[in-house]
């Protein structure tokens, strides 16, 4: 099956049922994505899948074979994407587990909505659940990227 994940075409050897995040991680050997539920109740899987945030745990990768997928090393190797920029910022990180989803979805909600409200950001990332409770802190960091991102433009 072909795929294109972070901009490269990539060959897997993989069946059609399998779940894409088994595919991003076994497969390809890219952790960033987390496994927390199973069930896409939690977010920590969350991927770009033509620019919209998935939960890859429950999406078979027959299913995206042709489309472009972007997982948490794509959005930015170096760092520099608004939102994880603000991130650090906004020193949201406790014990990190469901950043990458909680990220991915941030980031797809500012690439469609440059100017999000409070209500816009819990919405987008109601899906998202960190343990730590940090989404005070999160809910901050969306509103420095949406504002960095629009200062760009």
């Amino acid at each position: 099956m072909r795929l294109n994940v972070n901009g490269t075409a990539r060959e897997v050897d993989a069946p059609g049922d399998m779940p894409l995040l088994w595919v991003i991680r076994d497969v390809l050997g890219l952790t960033g994505t987390k496994f927390g539920c199973g069930m896409a109740q939690c977010g920590a899987c969350t991927v770009h899948l033509d620019g919209q945030a998935v939960r890859s745990c429950v999406l078979p990768v027959s299913a995206v074979a042709g489309r472009m997928v972007t997982t948490i090393e794509g959005l930015s190797p170096d760092g520099s994407h608004p939102v994880q920029k603000a991130w650090v910022e906004a020193d949201v990180v406790q014990c990190g587990y469901c950043q990458p989803g909680q990220i991915m979805s941030a980031a797809a909600l500012i690439a469609h909505n440059p100017s999000p409200s409070d209500d816009d950001i819990d919405l987008a990332l109601a899906g998202n659940i960190c343990r730590c409770g940090t989404y005070q802190r999160v809910r901050e960091a969306v509103r420095k990227a949406a504002a960095q991102r629009r200062a760009e433009r």
